[in-house]
């Protein structure tokens, strides 16, 4: 426990980018860029989605919060980030360190049953599209995303106390943040039974999700080759390709760092697997959903006043 009370008390030094100094100013104005690009498209389209009737739907419904998750995400991770890269400072105490794991983990794992939630909806809509106001019933629908929240919440502080009652070694962090493999690889004594707990509970949030979200695709795809007109199909695949784009890249790097051995995972290779999403992911996603989405961009010329059609 001696580590753990000196990490307590002077917490830790994030060495983020520091390897390569010629390249923290050009990161920098591209994460500033990149942030305030992630802050106007997902504000944009909560404030849209509120705005316009048009868009009082169950799928923009869920697309707000995925946008709120977005921006709770950025913003955790992301001013740290910039500071870092600054050089103004690279600190980070033990009970902020402690506190971003947890909202790190809690705003991943919501997402994770976010993305089931409106998979659920997209196979709905298409392979029973008949009975989909009763299936995707509204306090059913508030019931689901209350769920991923708490779900998310509570798959975090169980992770969090685990990787948190290690002792750990050094103080150096070597990430732009509190990252959970980087905090394992810093334990100062045999992990293996932590690590265990801790890929249950990543396989429970990760992997169960992503198999029912596969599931429902594989309807839906079976759904649509049985429509017979190519409009038909168009129209159908239209209507997931957008969350299907969302659900790869989420789920390729989110597989990609905490789905494998921790002896395995390179800090160097992390760090820029980080940026994507941290920062990349969570700007693309309002242009993945809105780019030919005839709805959103009608009630955004409505609300800049040049017409109140998609035309």
């Amino acid at each position: 426990m001696e580590y753990l009370n000196t990490s307590s008390e002077e917490g830790f030094i994030l060495v983020g980018f520091s390897d390569w100094p010629h390249l923290e100013p050009t990161l920098f104005a591209f994460i500033s860029i990149f942030y305030s690009l992630t802050l106007f498209g997902n504000t944009v389209i909560i404030i849209l989605s509120r705005l316009d009737l048009r868009l009082h739907t169950l799928m923009y419904y869920f697309l707000c919060h995925l946008s709120f998750l977005d921006l709770c995400y950025t913003a955790s991770t992301v001013p740290q980030l910039l500071v870092n890269l600054s050089g103004l400072d690279r600190t980070i105490s033990f009970g902020r360190c402690v506190a971003q794991l947890c909202i790190v983990l809690s705003l991943g794992g919501t997402e994770c049953v976010l993305l089931v939630t409106m998979a659920i909806d997209r196979y709905a809509a298409v392979c029973r599209p008949l009975h989909y106001t009763t299936i995707m019933h509204p306090v059913l629908c508030r019931a689901l995303v209350v769920f991923s929240w708490v779900g998310g919440l509570v798959n975090s502080l169980i992770q969090t106390s685990l990787v948190m009652a290690m002792p750990l070694c050094g103080h150096q962090l070597n990430h732009f943040f509190c990252e959970l493999p980087v905090l394992l690889k810093m334990a100062c004594e045999d992990t293996g039974g932590t690590e265990v707990n801790l890929f249950v509970a990543r396989v429970i949030i990760l992997v169960c999700p992503l198999l029912l979200i596969l599931g429902s695709y594989a309807h839906i795809a079976r759904a649509v080759l049985n429509i017979r007109s190519v409009a038909g199909r168009r129209k159908a695949f239209g209507t997931c390709a957008s969350h299907l784009i969302v659900v790869a890249m989420f789920y390729g790097s989110a597989i990609s760092t905490y789905l494998q051995p921790v002896h395995r995972y390179s800090e160097k290779e992390g760090k820029f697997l980080a940026l994507f999403y941290t920062v990349i992911t969570p700007m693309l996603n309002p242009l993945i959903y809105t780019l030919r989405n005839k709805d959103v961009k009608g009630a955004l010329w409505k609300v800049l006043g040049r017409g109140t059609d998609s035309r």
